[in-house]
């Protein structure tokens, strides 16, 4: 490439940079780090399970000069990325109230800890007594898609409750990237959460699920449109789900306004849009199978499901 060349295409992308200016002019555009925040996850996930995914300790064993270590590390980078996430996010925000802020909110997520990894047990407690494959609460911790996925997503929620820009997605963006599992961080779930397989499950914004509830691969927890674009941000768009639902693979429950009531069952592939009453069933009737052999002018077999 002449260097004539590289002139005009420098020209080229920098008068690109001035055309949008709100894109990469505005307050220098300080973020946080996607790197961090994604080491912080794992810093959080090797406090709540010492030994499972570090090689620092056994398994299930640690010391209290570690966990203090490790609480204070959690605090340290939390608090900085958080800083710059408020400085992103408000311009007039002064230095001092960012890192203020971002204090403040770093030292109430760690005195949040205990109550995350005891409802992070309980969701372990849940896949393996939901899943007669599982050999071991070990196995679904270290294994288990659906276990890493919640676990980001309890981390991400309480940053989203204290009205934390970015972090909360870049956290559920890489669970997601990691476990084909798209959970926001403003959906609300309950204790003894299990997500079995998990590939495809999608949960929305203001999902709100009850305890013990159980979600198979595929299933949408969704809004039944999203035209209006920002103007529905802040509304009710996706629906509530009781306590002992379960959706099976390829369901699909949509609505702001649809609830879904206790000890419930969703049957696989069912579109949902109206409530359920509570230990209602919901089925897919009418669909016709037909089996026939390459070339064969008639079926085979045929039968309803």
């Amino acid at each position: 490439m002449t260097s004539g060349k590289t002139e005009l295409l420098i020209n080229a992308i920098m008068d690109g940079y001035d055309a949008e200016e709100d894109f990469f002019k505005r307050h220098c555009r300080i973020f946080p780090r996607r790197s961090v925040v994604y080491s912080l996850v794992d810093e959080v996930r090797a406090l709540m399970f010492p030994g499972y995914f570090d090689d620092e300790t056994l398994a299930g064993e640690s010391n209290e000069a570690l966990v203090g270590e490790r609480l204070m590390r959690i605090q340290r980078i939390l608090s900085e990325q958080v800083r710059r996430a408020f400085l992103y996010n408000d311009e007039s925000l002064s230095e001092e109230d960012a890192r203020a802020q971002a204090e403040q909110i770093a030292d109430e997520f760690v005195d949040e800890l205990p109550r995350l990894q005891a409802l992070l047990l309980k969701d372990a407690e849940a896949a393996f007594e939901g899943d007669p494959a599982a050999q071991s609460r070990e196995e679904v911790i270290l294994c288990y898609p659906g276990m890493h996925a919640i676990l980001v997503h309890r981390i991400a929620h309480e940053l989203y409750l204290r009205n934390v820009p970015l972090i909360p997605r870049l956290m559920s963006e890489q669970a997601h990237s990691a476990t084909g599992i798209d959970i926001h961080p403003g959906a609300t779930i309950g204790e003894y959460f299990f997500i079995d397989h998990g590939t495809g499950v999608v949960i929305g914004e203001t999902t709100e699920i009850g305890s013990h509830a159980k979600i198979y691969q595929g299933v949408t927890l969704g809004a039944t449109s999203t035209r209006k674009g920002q103007a529905l941000s802040g509304t009710k768009r996706h629906p509530t789900l009781g306590d002992y639902v379960t959706v099976y693979s390829n369901a699909s429950v949509l609505g702001g306004d649809v609830v879904i009531g206790s000890g419930s069952v969703i049957g696989g592939s069912a579109f949902v849009t109206e409530s359920i009453p509570e230990d209602g069933r919901v089925s897919v009737k009418d669909q016709e199978v037909v089996v026939r052999q390459f070339g064969a002018p008639e079926p085979v077999w045929c039968y309803e499901i």
